[in-house]
């Protein structure tokens, strides 16, 4: 390289240096781009929780409500940085909120305050919180343990309110707050209806309302849904859901007994009545149809949701509480439909009822609810309703003890089933007297002539006026009564905690020795406690099978039957202990009666002897001409027996 090249190599790199020394920023415009570049970082943040909140809504957009889980604006709250201006971070909230709420979003925050509402009958708290009931007190009720009796409470699980489109965006009112019409916390009602309504608004022209009208003295409370002014933001719907779940208490003593008496109910609109399983872990019913109410029933009290139109597309669920010490018995889940009419005011009418499963209660709202009540199907529940409830109620209108008022009930019974008993008495001397001249009849014909030997005692039964079915017929015509009883008395409210002697709940088991722990077994099949009732009940019975079986002609065909009189008071002391103890007081008071009545009908009404002079005088008497029946059934044996020669 020449002197020249140097010299101009050297001659640039001067001017370079000189150049980056001219131009080199100063400490202010160091500290000036540092600035700038951190507000581009920021405002990159901005755009990234701007992005997340684009995502949320056309999440909302294209999948409705069941997409919003993932992306919410908790979370792009959550993100902010903590660094930017708070200005800037409420302008991002309020995007947010728009974003996930739209026109509600003033109405996605606030504080959760309750408000009651207090008539004779129960207390009702409303939370703004869905503008929801939150809790329901009857006041004429304790828990088992003394407690106030509340039917059920907005735990984390429970849901009551409305999903929908609004502009886009999904809409579920059960975690948004609503603002009360009425200024006061606690109302009491007196001589008239007291309404509250709870509004989840746009402004006072646009809104949802929830309105609550209360009554002054009972325990139906109508309920309205009231839409204003959002026909446009709305239009998207073709429908709305209404969704009602919470968990279920458990209220009575027996936790297992109780749990198997709680289930799901649901009308549908042509009448039928579908009843969800009680003793099933879960079970559930969907339909395609409408129905008219639903019901949360349990053992004694039911909360029903009543349409004066119609739901729609029922979907009722109820799944049992495995947690044996949890308070709560098992959850209920229901879903429905309901239509809109894109008007400017839309209004659902609906009816709520929170009260106790009395027959006489619910019936008097000519809606079927008093299907709730556990009355048994066909002849047994036409029983209950037309026999046995009038008759019950009829003594309780003068009688206040319900030990004595059971007594009562079993006395008019057994007098009005006493002519059938009468009759089974007499049929059963009838085949008694005439035991001899039957058996006389078998050494006659033989085992070989057995087609003669029933021709000949049907002959005989005939002449003599008696009948082998005659003690059967009256006392099959006594068995609706009784399983009617088995169904009336565990489901009557009325006994529900009323004393009578050691007993301290009818409606309960009574139990004069208890223990605890698990008892393979024993446990599972008798349970934990002895009921004395129970053991009185299957002590009479076989004192009373005994006394009428002793009297009654004995089949020696039949060497079970006499095993099966002693089994069976065993079995129902397995079956009865854990029952209501007062159907084992009635059953035991039946059987006390019965055994009374065999004593006094055998020792002083009938007279085998006179019975025997009656029998022998009929056979005197010229017989009565054949029925067609008659004679169609001895062609028939004469044919059997023709057939029966020809083999031999």
């Amino acid at each position: 390289m020449d002197k020249n090249s140097i010299i101009g190599l050297v001659v640039i790199g001067a001017l370079l240096v000189g150049y980056m020394l001219i131009t080199k920023p100063s400490k202010e415009e160091l500290a000036e781009t540092k600035r700038k570049q951190d507000s581009i970082a920021q405002v990159e943040k901005e755009k990234d929780s701007i992005r997340k909140a684009e995502e949320l809504a056309l999440a909302q957009q294209k999948d409705s409500l069941e997409s919003i889980e993932s992306v919410n604006s908790d979370s792009i709250i959550a993100e902010i940085p903590d660094s930017i201006s708070q200005e800037d971070k409420d302008s991002i909230q309020e995007l947010a909120l728009v974003s996930e709420y739209g026109i509600f979003k003033d109405a996605a925050t606030g504080t959760e305050e309750f408000f009651t509402i207090e008539n004779e009958k129960m207390i009702i708290t409303l939370t703004n919180k869905g503008g929801k009931i939150y809790s329901v007190e009857l006041k004429d009720y304790k828990t088992y343990y003394g407690d106030p009796l509340i039917l059920f409470t907005q735990d984390s699980t429970a849901v009551f309110g409305l999903e929908m489109l609004a502009q886009g965006k999904a809409l579920i009112t059960n975690d948004m707050y609503f603002v009360p019409t009425n200024n006061s916390k606690n109302i009491k009602v007196g001589s008239e209806s007291v309404q509250a309504g709870m509004r989840l608004e746009v402004n006072e022209n646009k809104y949802i309302e929830f309105l609550y009208t209360v009554k002054p003295d009972d325990y139906m409370i109508d309920f309205d849904i009231n839409i204003v002014g959002l026909q446009e933001e709305l239009r998207s719907n073709p429908y709305i859901t209404l969704r009602w779940n919470h968990l279920i208490p458990g209220l009575e003593r027996g936790r297992d007994w109780e749990s198997n008496s709680t289930t799901a109910m649901i009308r549908m609109s042509d009448e039928d009545v579908e009843k969800l399983s009680e003793r099933k872990d879960e079970d559930s019913f969907e339909s395609k149809g409408s129905a008219q109410w639903v019901a949360c029933k349990q053992q004694f009290f039911s909360s029903i949701l009543i349409a004066q139109n119609k739901l729609d597309n029922p979907t009722v669920k109820i799944a049992k509480i495995e947690d044996e010490n949890s308070k709560y018995l098992k959850s209920f889940e229901s879903e429905f439909t309901l239509s809109l009419t894109n008007q400017e005011k839309e209004n659902q009418k609906f009816n709520f009822y929170f009260g106790p499963n009395k027959f006489s209660t619910l019936k008097q709202y000519d809606l079927k609810l008093e299907k709730v009540v556990p009355l048994g199907w066909g002849i047994f529940g036409w029983v209950n309703r037309f026999l046995i409830i009038p008759i019950f109620n009829w003594l309780g209108g003068f009688i206040n003890n319900f030990g004595l008022i059971i007594l009562l009930l079993t006395l008019i019974i057994k007098i009005g089933l006493f002519p059938l008993t009468y009759k089974s008495y007499m049929s059963s001397a009838k085949m008694r007297v005439l035991k001899p001249q039957i058996d006389e009849l078998g050494k006659k014909y033989g085992k070989d002539k057995a087609m003669e030997k029933q021709q000949a005692t049907m002959a005989l039964y005939k002449k003599a006026g008696a009948s082998p079915m005659g003690g059967c017929l009256p006392m099959l015509l006594q068995f609706p009564i009784l399983i009617a009883m088995f169904r009336f008395f565990p489901a009557s409210i009325e006994l529900r905690q009323q004393s009578f002697l050691w007993a301290n709940d009818l409606s309960s088991y009574d139990a004069i020795v208890e223990w605890s722990g698990n008892i393979p077994l024993i446990t599972k099949f008798y349970g934990n406690h002895i009921s004395l009732f129970t053991l009185l009940m299957a002590a009479s019975m076989l004192i009373s099978t005994r006394m009428t079986s002793a009297n009654q002609q004995t089949n020696n065909n039949m060497p079970g039957m006499k095993q099966m009189m002693y089994i069976m008071p065993v079995m129902m002391i397995f079956w009865f202990n854990k029952y209501s103890s007062g159907l084992s007081y009635y059953y035991f008071l039946a059987n006390l009666i019965t055994i009374l009545q065999t004593f006094i009908i055998q020792k002083f009404i009938i007279d085998e002897k006179k019975v025997l002079a009656q029998m022998e005088a009929n056979k005197k008497k010229p017989p009565k001409p054949k029925s067609k029946w008659q004679q169609r059934l001895e062609e028939a044996q004469k044919m059997q027996q023709k057939q029966m020669r020809n083999k031999r």
